[in-house]
């Protein structure tokens, strides 16, 4: 018997006027699909670079595919993640009838990538440098979603629990408050005077250049504070391979809620005791345990202890 054909993996990607981003793009899809021989894998972009998706779509419909998983890379969900994708998809699907497809979720601030990060301040910082003295900023694309703005903060925080640095602040480079000028003065302020510049991207693009041009402007009128840049992500191992989890899920249709990052599942830097620990349900004070509301009407929160003898 013949094993059925997994579905094709389609990478769905923002898309930049930069070549040198565009084509590392093109190089991770290439990349993938030489890791994974057995399975058709293609790219395409949603705006300004080529190719578009609607080709991407079309290439491994000539090649006999009909269900694919659809993953945007992309480290946050913004309006691309959470509308134009499934856009683009559903037009295709009107183009190419007979096709069918699961959309993925985008990375997310999954420890992997955590770890690339952190890889990435490592090359940066100073030889001489503590990281009880580094400030870290990191800088996201920005939206105007306040949601994935809320994911880069979310990043941030996961990237300092237990690493040991000074703080990581967040910034943005566009769309969005504080840019990276406010951003770095904040960091002043805070007493930083070491202080990496982080990216948080997946290659290298337009807006990455701004990042580190508007950080070295900043540095260069300032005294007393050192500024050093970080590269972004690129096409690291890490980011292969997360990329196939994400494949996966979409496949068996596991779409999790924030299990990625969760203490009781991996093992983040300072909580690895957690991992694994069976999870008591949680007894709200308030609550008595079998009859649900019935004599709760009208009591005063925080005004008196219920004891209830059991």
């Amino acid at each position: 018997m013949t094993t059925p054909t997994p579905p094709a993996l389609l990478i769905a990607g923002h898309g930049t006027r930069d070549e040198t981003g565009a084509e590392a793009f093109r190089a991770f899809v290439r990349e993938l699909g030489r890791r994974h021989p057995d399975l058709p894998v293609a790219g395409g972009f949603i705006e300004l670079s080529p190719p578009p998706l609607g080709e991407a779509v079309a290439e491994l419909v000539e090649r006999g595919v009909r269900r694919f998983a659809a993953v945007p890379l992309m480290l946050v969900s913004a309006g691309h993640a959470k509308g134009d994708i499934p856009a683009a998809l559903a037009r295709e699907k009107q183009r190419h009838p007979g096709i069918s497809y699961t959309y993925g979720r985008p990375l997310g601030p999954h420890p992997a990538l955590l770890s690339v990060l952190e890889r990435r301040l490592e090359e940066a910082m100073g030889p001489s440098w503590e990281r009880s003295e580094v400030t870290v900023l990191l800088v996201g694309r920005g939206s105007t979603d306040p949601d994935a703005n809320a994911e880069v903060f979310k990043a941030a925080r996961l990237l300092w629990e237990g690493r040991g640095y000074a703080g990581v602040e967040t910034a943005f480079v566009s769309l969005a408050e504080p840019d990276v000028p406010s951003g770095l003065e904040r960091c002043a302020r805070l007493g930083a005077r070491r202080i990496v510049v982080l990216p948080y991207f997946l290659f290298t693009g337009v807006l990455p250049d701004r990042v580190r041009r508007q950080a070295a402007q900043w540095a260069a009128a300032r005294t007393g504070v050192e500024v050093r840049p970080a590269d972004v992500i690129g096409p690291e191992p890490e980011l292969l391979d997360l990329v196939m989890e994400r494949y996966e899920e979409a496949v068996k249709g596991d779409l999790r809620m924030n299990c990625d990052a969760c203490v009781y599942r991996i093992a983040l830097p300072g909580f690895e005791d957690k991992v694994g620990l069976p999870q008591q349900p949680h007894y709200h004070p308030d609550d008595d345990g079998h009859h649900h509301g019935h004599h709760h009407h009208g009591h005063h929160h925080g005004g008196h202890a219920h004891s209830h003898a059991h």
